[in-house]
């Protein structure tokens, strides 16, 4: 099964066998907002990166396994925890293609297209990370002879990745997955799997977690996803995105853990603003940050 563990490891160029690291335990407590949603979105404003979910929320995070809602995934904030490891399972390969799209001409599935950032411990972006991604094809199958659904890549300069694929089919045993090892540049290969919201056998699957989850929307007949790894590599805190000390949020009527039905107006910095959207207001998804769900009037 796609759930046993083998060692393996990825360096720059392909891959080197190592140890892979021990599920994480689920359920760490709550995390104070942290500037990672700014972070992120000042990156992408100042770099050449492709970034189709700057400034859309995790909207697809409704459901956990049990009907409620799950724990985000762990965040960069001066000092939180990384990204949870996973097991590799059996079909790993070394020496994967470097590329970042893992289409081929006519292949068949839905189109998905997976963007994000890498980051260390204080919330700055890491450039030249390798990221080693493998799964499985529309019916769920691994190509272990050539290296279908298996492709490696490095970060730019400003931490940002892309990898364009298909979302996979279901693996026996498994719910709908995406292998990946990501490496800093001189540091240890963290070794996990990402995972989609909404699917029947997330509850079923004991590998699933819930930190693992992408934000994954709808675009056009494709599919559109997005994750930023943190990786355990100490930092020095660097400057706010402003390059100044951190001043406090605006004022305003808009208020995190309140939920806003579309048409409801809120005020967020002296501007207006119409929702778009039913949500519930989050931390990070102030309307300035998020336009999926805010128009300013």
């Amino acid at each position: 099964m796609d759930g046993e563990t083998t060692p393996g490891g990825a360096t720059p160029g392909g891959a080197t066998p190592g140890e892979a690291s021990p599920p994480a335990e689920q359920g760490a407590p709550a995390r104070h907002p942290s500037r990672k949603t700014v972070l992120r979105a000042a990156l992408a404003a100042s770099v050449a990166a492709p970034a189709v979910l700057i400034g859309v929320p995790a909207l697809a995070r409704t459901a956990g396994t049990a009907g409620g809602t799950p724990e985000l995934t762990p965040e960069c904030d001066d000092g939180d925890d990384p990204t949870p490891p996973q097991m590799e399972g059996p079909y790993f390969k070394p020496n994967s293609p470097r590329r970042t799209s893992l289409l081929d001409p006519g292949t068949p599935g839905t189109r998905l297209t997976v963007t994000g950032y890498v980051f260390g411990l204080a919330c700055r972006p890491i450039a030249n990370t390798l990221l080693d991604f493998w799964q499985a094809d529309v019916n769920g199958a691994y190509d272990n002879t050539g290296f279908r659904f298996r492709g490696h890549q490095y970060t730019d300069a400003g931490g940002a990745f892309t990898l364009t694929t298909i979302v996979p089919g279901l693996y026996p045993g498994r719910t709908r997955h995406i292998h990946v090892k990501v490496q800093a540049p001189g540091r240890p290969v963290l070794t996990t799997q990402l995972y989609f919201p909404g699917e029947p056998r997330n509850s079923t699957d004991s590998l699933f977690d819930p930190r693992l989850l992408m934000t994954v929307r709808d675009a056009g007949g494709a599919r559109e996803a997005a994750f930023d790894f943190v990786l355990n590599v100490p930092q020095t805190p660097g400057p706010s995105p402003t390059g100044g000390p951190t001043t406090p949020p605006p004022g305003g009527s808009w208020a995190a853990g309140t939920s806003y039905t579309a048409g409801a107006r809120v005020t967020y910095g002296g501007t207006a603003y119409v929702c778009l959207q039913n949500h519930l207001a989050q931390p990070g998804w102030e309307p300035p940050a998020v336009p999926a769900l805010w128009r300013a009037v």
